[in-house]
């Protein structure tokens, strides 16, 4: 048969495939996600989340020397505060886990890039994002709120905050706030496009964020729209953040995939503990080759337009770049 055109050429073994592939992993792009709870010599596991743990400050040099080995540099953490209040004043504190978490890995461990979470979920005793006025968050207080977390991240060391909250007008007061401050050279990362998913119930397990009353759907984004989360990205850009991030990842690759297309700054998404768990679960029940799904589904991020993966799998995937089942 004469055919001019054959696409089998460029698979007929694993050096020509590599040497033509259009999507790559790399380490670099990896960070690793940590939950960092107040108190001393604790390393928990997290049940909904199986290999995963909660860790005291002083306790992270294992989970910090495993991700150095792997060759894993950046890390994003979580706080869990030893006691809640209204307002989640936790968040702020100079003594609170994530500022002692900063302080402890900038002194030991230099060459890890901290990223924080600013949000006040974990913080509150009613478990919503925000100040409460009745029953609904008051964005223009919880900014107040946001800006003072953020600032205290960035004395304690952290490299770059993350606000997670989707409160309007967070970036801009945030920047300002920084810049104020004299961190003007410190980075936002924002959670510009993040939905109200049912993919986060091991992640409220994990950090004890679950609220208390109602949901969230009236801050984060309704998962029926995708031109909304452009409109949301474009607020966050237009306010001064330096990557912006689509949360969850799996089942947004579409939005993911736009949000790259329309906009120039390096774009993160976030592969939350549902998509973990899930993929553990399976594994652990026989249906599927764990190794090639986590292999697989994270390819699909990268290759809808990613530029950082948030990930559960990140020192996994590192192994399987090393062993060449991915790159």
């Amino acid at each position: 048969m004469e055919l001019l055109n054959r696409p089998r050429r460029l698979r007929a073994n694993p050096v020509i495939r590599s040497l033509v592939r259009e999507t790559r992993v790399s380490k670099d792009a990896l960070v690793y996600p940590l939950f960092v709870r107040e108190g001393t010599d604790i390393v928990e596991e997290i049940p909904s989340m199986d290999g995963q743990y909660r860790y005291s400050p002083d306790r992270l040099d294992g989970i910090l020397t495993q991700l150095i080995g792997a060759g894993v540099h950046s890390v994003l953490l979580f706080g869990i505060p030893e006691h809640k209040d209204e307002i989640g004043s936790g968040a702020w504190d100079p003594q609170g886990a994530v500022q002692q978490a900063i302080r402890y890995i900038k002194k030991k461990y230099p060459g890890i890039y901290v990223i924080t979470d600013v949000c006040m979920c974990e913080y509150t005793s009613h478990g919503h994002c925000g100040a409460l006025h009745g029953q609904v968050v008051d964005n223009d207080e919880t900014l107040e709120l946001l800006c003072k977390t953020a600032l205290s991240h960035a004395q304690a060391g952290a490299d770059m905050v993350a606000p997670s909250d989707m409160m309007d007008g967070r970036i801009l007061a945030m920047r300002n706030t920084l810049d104020e401050n004299g961190f003007s050279e410190a980075p936002i990362m924002s959670y510009a496009v993040k939905y109200a998913s049912a993919f986060y119930g091991p992640f409220r397990d994990a950090a004890g964020s679950a609220p208390s009353f109602g949901d969230r759907k009236g801050y984060q984004m309704d998962y029926h729209n995708r031109r909304e989360g452009i409109r949301e990205a474009a607020l966050d850009v237009e306010q001064g953040a330096d990557i912006i991030m689509v949360k969850p990842a799996l089942s947004y690759l579409d939005v993911v995939h736009e949000v790259s297309g329309t906009f120039d700054l390096p774009l993160a998404c976030y592969s939350v503990s549902g998509e973990y768990s899930m993929i553990k679960a399976a594994a652990k029940a026989g249906l599927v080759d764990e190794a090639s799904i986590v292999c697989e589904t994270a390819v699909s991020m990268f290759r809808a337009g990613a530029d950082i993966l948030i990930t559960y799998f990140a020192m996994d995937l590192a192994r399987y770049i090393d062993e060449g089942r991915i790159g």
